[in-house]
């Protein structure tokens, strides 16, 4: 089986929870994970003012195909909501076939950028009210509907990354993952 990627589009304010914890997750399924930042800086500074570095600037892998897309939460959202650059992304991916991911405030960014709209997701709830006329809105922790994941917020990044490893390898690399970093199943 081919390697999977993934890719991480990240800028300032990004939530460092929603960014770590599931890149860390599907490394461990040796998933091969490129964080970019939208301001294409080696390092993007999250939430908390962590820095982490990047992988990659986003205007040198924009036109990548990878087999998920990400975006982690925080105050970030807005700037990445914003963004048309982050919205082609989105878009060629997704008619594609390719995995969203979007977990805390990130599935507004889903939103403003028309991806994946009637179908379920969940979401913090700070953006609930902005995005459930335009998807059936769920209050699960972690919501699959065909290619695209959803999730709550840094409490459920856990298990957004472990969502990730199932859709994109299978249930028992998941399976293999949650029992290496003790998480119960």
């Amino acid at each position: 089986m081919a390697t999977k990627t993934a890719l991480f589009i990240v800028a300032e304010g990004s939530e460092e929870l929603e960014l770590v914890a599931p890149v860390d997750i599907l490394r461990r399924a040796n998933v091969t994970v490129t964080i970019a930042d939208l301001a294409d800086s080696e390092y993007v500074k999250t939430k908390s003012n962590l820095l982490i570095k990047t992988d990659a600037k986003l205007t040198d892998v924009k036109n990548n195909k990878f087999d998920a897309v990400v975006i982690p939460g925080g105050p970030s959202h807005k700037v990445l909501a914003s963004a048309d650059v982050v919205g082609q992304i989105l878009l060629e991916h997704e008619k594609s076939g390719k995995i969203i991911a979007a977990i805390c405030a990130a599935p507004f960014v889903l939103f403003k950028h028309g991806i994946a709209k009637g179908k379920s997701l969940t979401s913090y709830p700070t953006v609930k009210s902005d995005i459930e006329g335009f998807y059936q809105y769920k209050e699960d922790t972690t919501v699959t509907d065909g290619n695209l994941v959803t999730s709550r917020g840094p409490a459920t990044a856990v298990e957004f990354g472990l969502t990730l490893v199932e859709v994109l390898i299978g249930n028992e690399e998941k399976v293999k993952v949650a029992k290496g970093i003790l998480y119960p199943l």
